[in-house]
């Protein structure tokens, strides 16, 4: 990309909430990135939903708060066509001053779950698709948008339905236009089941960079949206009676020949797709937290509301919470429906993936796979509640395995804050915290 259009740059990496946190620098020191990077506090990455530092962590009050170098991930630059001047966005990650990766920061977390495939001589491709709302947030509580046609809010639930995609084909094709732009590969768009509810397949592509596009994607939604005079939320549940957002992700994995790992010629897959299956369905309890990481997550999992809940797999069955969707045999790859849509991306594919590759490595079986309606079975579910899901993901073996002590450690010390901090707020103020924040 040509970097001498654009007037500044905003240097940033993913907190632990996938919230953006770094700099906006003048295109006199663009050059200097590459070859020193920019400093930052660690902390930086390990802060609490509102941006505030965590009451005793290490890094800060242990460490003397200490400066990490933020570098340019190999993504590259991007244009950022939310703003009205011209500037880009570089995406970086953490490094302590020694040049070793830092442990709390998510990207670099995937990047070691990516490193144990890279062993085996594999590469994984992923996909995910983004459920998100546009809303109406000027008044005291969260309300459906006003359909750009008539001017009125939207009402009645709208399924795949052309008419609303229609409606709302200004800001869509403002939106496709911007991905195409971040070189973001936006795929089918559809209209979902709640109130001004959309969902944007983006497609395939090499698992890191298909967790760097759901991140840059949650920040181009919401930019393009108050251009056009809305707000768009990636919230879990931001009506009680509506459907939820969500985050499906989709993964294969490729072999040093290209040979789809998964793939035995037929609709079942072979063996090696179902120790990954069982690694998944391993990790569902434990990796509770990654899914649904926020107050606001677990409401969205109430059976028979198009969010997944038992710890259970199928073919082709939209109610399971790991679904082998069917399709061409050399493109067969496994469906993990589970997180909610304010996730952290580079966390949810560490989790995801990590859960898959301890399948495989421990020769793992599933059970059989289900048929009928999952919601009508009597199957072990994810953590209750926010509590036990931090609890759980603190001590759980499996995503000790996938995970660095430390990011565990800043990840469930930043929770525990936000649960304290939460509790004082009256709970319908609890939206504004996470409207624009997930």
């Amino acid at each position: 990309m040509q970097t001498d259009q654009f007037r500044t740059f905003r240097v940033a990496a993913s907190d632990l909430n996938g919230q953006m946190r770094g700099k906006r620098i003048p295109l006199a020191t663009y050059d200097k990135l590459h070859a020193e990077g920019t400093r930052m506090p660690l902390s930086v990455l390990n802060v609490d939903i509102w941006g505030a530092d965590i009451e005793d962590s290490p890094l800060v009050f242990e460490s003397g708060d200490e400066d990490g170098i933020l570098k340019p991930t190999e993504h590259g630059p991007v244009p950022m066509p939310w703003l009205d001047s011209p500037s880009a966005l570089v995406p970086m990650w953490m490094f302590r001053d020694d040049g070793t990766p830092f442990a709390g920061d998510p990207r670099h977390a995937l990047r070691r779950v990516l490193d144990r495939y890279a062993e085996r001589g594999w590469t994984v491709q992923a996909a995910v698709e983004m459920e998100f709302y546009l809303v109406d947030d000027t008044g005291h509580q969260l309300a459906a948008p006003q359909n750009p046609i008539s001017g009125r809010p939207v009402f009645g639930n709208a399924i795949l339905s052309i008419r609303q995609l229609d409606a709302f084909d200004s800001f869509l094709t403002a939106l496709y236009d911007a991905c195409d732009a971040m070189d973001i590969p936006a795929d089918s768009a559809s209209s979902e089941a709640g109130l001004g509810q959309f969902e944007i397949n983006l497609a395939h592509r090499d698992a890191m960079a298909a967790a760097d596009d759901a991140w840059l994607f949650k920040a181009l939604v919401r930019g393009m949206a108050r251009r056009h005079d809305m707000a768009a939320t990636f919230m879990a549940k931001p009506f009680a009676n509506d459907a939820g957002n969500g985050m499906h992700v989709h993964f294969s994995v490729l072999d040093e020949n290209g040979n789809n790992i998964f793939d035995d010629g037929g609709p079942k897959g072979t063996p090696l797709l179902r120790n990954a299956v069982a690694g998944c369905l391993a990790g569902l309890a434990g990796g509770t937290l990654i899914w649904a990481p926020h107050g606001n997550s677990y409401a969205r999992f109430t059976p028979g509301a198009h969010a997944p809940t038992g710890n259970c797999w199928a073919y082709e069955n939209r109610t399971a919470s790991i679904r082998i969707p069917s399709g061409p045999a050399k493109a067969r790859r496994i469906e993990h429906r589970v997180a909610c849509g304010d996730i952290n991306p580079y966390l949810a594919l560490s989790a995801i993936l990590g859960s898959a590759l301890a399948g495989i490595e421990d020769g793992l079986e599933p059970p059989e796979p289900i048929t009928g309606n999952a919601y009508d079975q009597d199957l072990p579910g994810l953590m209750p509640g926010w509590q036990a899901a931090i609890d759980r993901f603190e001590r759980d073996p499996l995503m000790a395995r996938i995970f660095p002590p430390e990011l565990i450690r800043n990840f469930t010390m930043t929770k525990r804050q936000e649960i304290r901090r939460l509790a004082e707020l009256p709970p319908e103020e609890h939206w504004l915290v996470y409207l624009e924040t997930v």
